[in-house]
């Protein structure tokens, strides 16, 4: 992951892909699946280079279990389709390897804060690194702590939860945190812990209720599905402290597609 994170993508050298990554290398985004290290996502990565050319990965927090790990982070820098507005926006992934090489990444990126950054040219602010994240160790899973996220997650049992410490996608800036669904089930692509951390990747479904603008409003109460992913750390047994970040414009695409027949550009 240090590779991954300093010399591939901070340093936009996807050569390093094919010495850290097997070759059918997957990545789940939203409601994207990009299989195959070479003919899938190194074209797609590079795309986001050409895009932003100065950008940046900055690792927030690291777990790891013994074969699975996942990192919250930030990437930031300046699009050179939007006169160099810059942009600052969250991701959590969740990877899995082999014992010699990454096999499969379940990742969520609150795009919808990145288009608001780019479109308005205000930057969020970026939060502060992890202090050392290559000194982190695999720690052995909590059942305990899994059952209380999952249960909390497909609203099999929330009596007793404390969820008040968890933030959503950019609320930790001082955003009210939008409603975007109310869900009815909860589907988990993929699930660990390492010691009272959980983190998931999934996606709710459920009906609309607002959030994403005016412009999706007569989309309200309609069938609605938004991919989120989490690292939450469960303390005293109930209480839930962490992130989520929900595929916020993906969900914003959907709406927009269904309400016009339009397809909203990429940004």
């Amino acid at each position: 992951m240090r590779r991954y994170v300093v010399d591939y993508t901070n340093r936009h050298d996807t050569t390093v892909c094919r010495e850290i990554m097997e070759p059918d290398y997957v990545l789940h985004m939203g409601r994207f699946d990009l299989a195959g290290r070479d003919d899938a996502y190194i074209p797609a990565v590079r795309k986001q280079f050409e895009q932003f050319p100065g950008l940046t990965l900055t690792v927030h927090q690291l777990v790891a279990s013994g074969d699975r790990l996942a990192m919250r982070f930030s990437e930031h820098g300046a699009s050179v389709r939007h006169s160099g507005h810059r942009a600052a926006w969250a991701g959590i992934a969740l990877y899995r390897w082999n014992g010699s090489k990454l096999t499969e990444n379940f990742v969520e990126q609150d795009y919808f804060a990145r288009r608001r950054q780019l479109g308005d040219g205000v930057c969020d602010p970026l939060e502060a690194p992890a202090p050392a994240p290559w000194d982190t160790t695999a720690e052995p899973a909590n059942p305990a702590a899994e059952r209380l996220v999952r249960d909390w997650l497909t609203a099999e049992w929330t009596d007793g939860v404390d969820a008040r410490g968890v933030a959503y996608d950019d609320e930790w800036t001082g955003r009210d945190p939008a409603p975007l669904i109310a869900a009815d089930t909860t589907d988990i692509h993929e699930l660990f812990s390492a010691a009272n951390t959980v983190a998931f990747r999934g996606v709710q479904h459920g009906t609309y209720l607002g959030g994403l603008g005016a412009d999706v409003s007569n989309r309200l109460d309609c069938p609605a599905n938004v991919h989120l992913a989490g690292l939450l750390t469960v303390t005293e047994g109930h209480r839930l402290s962490g992130r989520i970040v929900r595929d916020r414009l993906g969900l914003y695409r959907a709406l927009r597609h269904a309400a016009t027949g339009r397809v909203e550009p990429s940004t």
